[in-house]
């Protein structure tokens, strides 16, 4: 199927939209000379696809470098925001401009949503892909109104009703630090940072830190209403590690020492059928396109969570989050 999208150009671009795929907008001809300029000039429309498919992949854009990132993703969102909570290190490759979470390239990076844990969370996620992987690597995305009407309405009822607990520990071996969490490394900046947002903390004897939070398991879109299955109870929980990963952290950490570790709101431990399910459910509902090098893909982060399958070879995506929103917590 083809989607004709209005622009602020002359002509109109055309979105395909095949299945399995997610939407796609192929420039024709050679790429822009100043894509900063093409993304200033097609914004309206770029959003307007992002809005009715829930994301695009603009390829032919042949973005190259971060600091071109960073300059197209202030024409495409309203504002860029700082990452605090991530679950994984980043590194900054420029202002507003962030790797792809560190995480082990033969291991896949189950479905979720961006930051889908804290109060402050991104509407608009962008990913360019600087150098693509020689296989594997894709970034799918998965529509979360579809999974949630597709998940047993036994489990939605119970998350809906309790909510979601997310449990972290940090230490200085494993994990992100204090400073890259929370902006602050000192232990009151740390406890003035939780205070505002709900966020229990107990300090370790030996000054490591674990920290517990709520939040809602299912959402209405901020613009649409839809409800739609918005969490990250499944990718940060110890049934979706390697077995071989989990038992070494178990050994060295103890049960409850995991880096992350996921339950129901009423503190009850997730069994594995539960994960196992959810995890299936998304691979049911996923949507994925290889990356190629210079493409430029735009997600809104409340409608499709989004996964990254292992790869092999040399991967750079540049990753921006933008358009905030304050989640209120219901619990």
């Amino acid at each position: 199927m083809v989607v004709t999208s209005q622009t602020t150009q002359a002509e109109p671009f055309e979105v395909a939209k095949t299945d399995g795929r997610p939407a796609v907008l192929t420039l024709d001809g050679p790429a822009p000379a100043d894509p900063v300029a093409w993304a200033a000039g097609n914004r309206d429309a770029v959003r307007a696809a992002v809005a009715e498919h829930g994301a695009l992949l603009v390829r032919g854009l042949d973005l190259r470098d971060a600091q071109s990132v960073g300059r197209v993703s202030r024409e495409l969102v309203d504002q860029v925001m700082t990452e605090r909570e991530g679950f994984a290190t980043r590194e900054v490759w420029a202002d507003g401009v962030y790797s792809s979470s560190e995480w082990p390239a033969d291991q896949p990076m189950c479905m979720h949503h961006e930051l889908s844990y804290a109060r402050q969370v991104p509407a608009t996620l962008l990913f360019a892909c600087l150098a693509a992987p020689e296989s594997g690597g894709a970034t799918g995305v998965a529509d979360s109104h579809e999974v949630l009407e597709a998940l047993p309405p036994s489990l939605v009822d119970r998350f809906e009703r309790e909510g979601w607990l997310l449990d972290r520990n940090y230490t200085d071996t494993v994990g992100v630090g204090l400073a890259e969490s929370f902006g602050d490394g000192t232990r009151a900046g740390v406890e003035a940072y939780c205070a505002t947002r709900g966020i229990e903390l107990t300090w370790q004897a030996n000054g490591d830190l674990r920290s517990g939070q709520k939040a809602p398991a299912v959402l209405s879109h901020p613009v649409s209403g839809r409800r739609g299955w918005f969490n990250q109870i499944a990718f940060l929980n110890e049934w979706t590690l390697d077995p071989v990963i989990r038992e070494y952290l178990k050994f060295e950490f103890g049960d409850n020492g995991l880096p992350f570790n996921t339950r129901y709101g009423s503190g009850a431990p997730l069994d594995e059928d539960t994960v196992t399910t959810i995890n299936a459910v998304y691979d049911k509902h996923t949507l994925r396109e290889p990356w190629r090098e210079g493409d430029l893909m735009v997600v809104d982060n409340f409608r499709m969570a989004h996964s990254r399958e292992a790869y092999e070879g040399t991967r750079r995506i540049a990753v921006v989050l933008g358009d905030p929103v304050t989640v209120p917590s219901s619990f």
